[in-house]
């Protein structure tokens, strides 16, 4: 009986690592330590606004962000802008209102542009769909500690261009070692010193991935700080549930367990 349970137990043990090291044979991805990793860890307002400045003067020429309304860029735990600052931002943009029929300058409450190449994925919720590691044999111990990776994805693909092109079938690739097939067509985005920051901090080009890799984070996971503190909320009171009923519990038949005793 063992020995027919324990033959399936191997088998499926075999295929987990298969499939773990199947999943790992494509692009590196190495382990960022991001201010938001961990079940306590919270978003560095600094760096979401650093990160914005990077994805405005930078990525947001091909990318959009059309599922982010920009009035989040004042909201607790985000890179909270100050009011007149987000309206100022919006206006920067130019969206088309059906009722004018016509274009307008974007409000507070207008969404992101979308990308404007049609090949350009819109990067709302890119650290959230792209996984960097799963944990050792899918057992989801990265996730509880660190995240799914969709960041340090984001950081690898940004810092892991080799300088190498190849032309296939009139289109441009560029090897990049963190891409599952090792060449991708879009072309390295930074470079390192392509924006200056008011406060001094370094943009050198792991710097900057990191930087707009955590503001990608945020603005695929806004509300992320509130989840976790009401996962600390609730973990907490069912821990001090189960504690009051174990009490309860030893109260209640502590009278009938020592009445059986002297029986």
């Amino acid at each position: 009986m063992i020995r027919k349970l324990t033959l399936p137990a191997l088998a499926a043990l075999g295929l987990m690592t298969g499939a773990a090291q199947a999943a790992e044979s494509g692009g590196h991805i190495h382990n960022v330590r991001f201010s938001f990793d961990g079940p306590f860890g919270s978003y560095d307002q600094q760096q979401l606004q650093r990160g914005l400045k990077i994805y405005t003067e930078v990525c947001s020429a091909c990318h959009g962000l059309r599922y982010v309304p920009i009035r989040t860029l004042g909201d607790p735990g985000g890179p909270e802008l100050p009011e007149d600052q987000v309206r100022a931002y919006a206006g920067n943009f130019e969206v088309f209102d059906p009722e004018l029929d016509d274009t307008r300058p974007a409000t507070p409450n207008d969404h992101f542009p979308k990308s404007s190449l049609p090949n350009a994925p819109d990067l709302s919720l890119m650290a959230k769909a792209r996984a960097g590691f799963h944990g050792p044999l899918g057992t989801g111990i990265n996730q509880l500690l660190f995240g799914i990776g969709g960041p340090e994805y984001i950081t690898a693909i940004l810092t892991s261009y080799t300088g190498k092109t190849r032309e296939q079938a009139g289109v441009t690739y560029y090897e990049n070692t963190a891409f599952s097939t090792g060449w991708i067509a879009m072309p390295p985005p930074l470079a390192g010193d392509d924006v200056e920051f008011d406060d001094g901090h370094s943009s050198e080009l792991h710097h900057e991935a990191e930087d707009v890799s955590a503001f990608l984070m945020w603005a695929a996971e806004p509300k992320m700080m509130g989840r976790k503190r009401a996962g600390f909320v609730a973990v907490t009171f069912l821990i001090l549930l189960s504690v009051l009923l174990y009490l309860t519990n030893k109260r209640i038949w502590k009278p009938v367990k020592k009445a059986a005793k002297e029986a």
